[in-house]
């Protein structure tokens, strides 16, 4: 699914978009087949009686419960998160009821770098931090699939903000063909 264009500038274009690595919804599937097993097994496992219809609604409410909070949640989590990097700026949304987010201006990315464990390494994924000048701090997205490719676009795209930037405060009119990086621009 794109990212909404109603977020993005007139001449902005969106990069990469990424969700959290895919393992992070692992163990809500893990945990969907668990809970409806043992509800299948509990539910057959209810004698017969009067009570049988209700103590069998039992077992099937609470597996609901469950699943809501075992699956349903973190899978929207997941869904609803997103890391947008864009010809400008990096987008970082998430949360299902309640958002929050943060953008940073390419220009104001001072530093990227990621950080990957053993684990990690092997499932290509890890931990991304961006440095931006201001007061905000330090930004660390976590669970980002391929995480040192991601590094590498965003300092690629810093760079070529940079000089997108340096070229247009120096009066720079694309309909020249003066600069030998020209063809760059014309995407």
């Amino acid at each position: 699914m794109p990212y909404p264009d109603k977020l993005l500038a007139d001449d902005e274009e969106v990069v990469r978009h990424l969700h959290p690595h895919w393992l992070t919804i692992f163990w809500p599937i893990v945990w969907f087949l668990l809970v409806v097993g043992a509800a299948s097994f509990g539910a057959a496992l209810v004698p017969e009686g009067r009570q049988q219809g209700v103590l069998r609604l039992a077992v099937v409410v609470v597996g609901l419960l469950l699943l809501l909070f075992l699956v349903v949640v973190p899978l929207l989590r997941w869904r609803t998160t997103h890391y947008v990097i864009t010809t400008h700026r990096l987008l970082f949304r998430q949360g299902v009821l309640a958002r929050r987010g943060r953008d940073i201006g390419l220009a104001r990315i001072t530093d990227v770098s990621y950080r990957q464990t053993l684990w990690e390494r092997l499932i290509n994924s890890g931990e991304l931090t961006i440095e931006s000048a201001g007061d905000a701090g330090a930004t660390v997205l976590e669970a980002i699939p391929d995480s040192e490719g991601v590094q590498q676009l965003l300092n690629h795209m810093v760079e070529e903000d940079a000089d997108r930037r340096a070229w247009e405060s120096a009066g720079y009119v694309r309909g020249e063909r003066d600069h030998p990086e020209d063809d760059r621009y014309e995407r």
